[in-house]
């Protein structure tokens, strides 16, 4: 069970797998290699005299998927995880944030093999100097952060992982090797990933025979991944929509989400969120 101090703090997340994450093949070899083979495979480190990474930080645009891939690490790695949002520390309290910060770390040690991850990493860990009122409790968070990853010497099975969209932001002496030993930028998605994302996500639905997935994901250059389910969500509200009014009864025929429920979707999209609307333009 999670320590008192930090049960508000730990977040518990659905399983994932795999074959859920659409594209990111290269950050999913990694993650492979440095978290997965040092549990599957800890006598052939040992042959070569290594160790496993005690850090990876993962940046790029919201919504390109660094919390599903770090959730399908987990589930594929069979090990226990814990999730912090980054925000969630912080206190007005003084000390307060530096002690759920040692407690989250007590309790991966006491749970090894675990994964902790920080999402939005950079509230508390932004570079040290800045101007805090005189009390310094940003230094004082990033210190408590450096001394617990420095902490983890000697210590099997405990792998941190941290997400930010603004590694800019994050103090410079957590990004040097020993620490968050890999840096690893999730762009948004190609054509062929933003294909393979759709089909996730129409995993199961009935599709006309109009809908053409190759030709949506060229439309939607430019969008992440995130959006791209969003996309499909809004095509299954048209497409229910349609239903209703063809048949508003409790009682319906079976239907399709149609490539014109997608169409609307797409401009319903745009209008929704304008400065999407922009970044496609810009690409098309």
């Amino acid at each position: 069970m999670p320590l008192a101090s930090t049960r508000s703090l730990i977040t518990e997340v659905a399983a994932s797998h795999w074959d859920e994450v659409g594209g990111l093949d290269d950050i999913k070899a990694l993650l492979r290699e440095t978290v997965e083979w040092p549990l599957k495979y800890p006598q052939r480190l040992a042959f070569v005299k290594t160790t496993a990474p005690r850090g990876i930080l993962l940046t790029g645009p919201t919504g390109t998927g660094k919390t599903l891939i770090v959730r399908a690490l987990a589930t594929q790695s069979d090990v226990n995880f814990i999730a912090v949002n980054g925000p969630e520390l912080l206190s007005k309290w003084v000390g307060e944030t530096e002690r759920a910060i040692r407690d989250v770390f007590r309790k991966a040690r006491q749970s090894a093999p675990s994964i902790i991850f920080f999402d939005e990493v950079d509230a508390i860990v932004a570079s040290r100097g800045g101007d805090d009122g005189g009390a310094r409790i940003g230094d004082r968070m990033v210190g408590q952060f450096l001394l617990e990853m420095d902490g983890l010497a000697g210590l099997d099975g405990v792998v941190v992982i941290a997400a930010t969209n603004r590694p800019d932001l994050i103090d410079r002496a957590l990004l040097r090797p020993g620490r968050f030993d890999h840096i690893a930028t999730l762009a948004l998605p190609d054509r062929a990933a933003r294909a393979a994302i759709l089909a996730i996500h129409c995993r199961g639905r009935a599709l006309g025979s109009d809908v053409d997935l190759a030709a949506l994901a060229k439309a939607c250059a430019g969008m992440s991944g995130a959006d791209l389910e969003a996309l499909c969500r809004r095509a299954a509200m048209a497409a229910i929509r349609a239903s209703i009014i063809a048949e508003p009864g409790a009682d319906f025929a079976p239907f399709a989400i149609t490539g014109g429920d997608f169409d609307a979707a797409l401009a319903d999209w745009r209008t929704a969120t304008p400065e999407g609307a922009s970044k496609l333009d810009a690409v098309a």
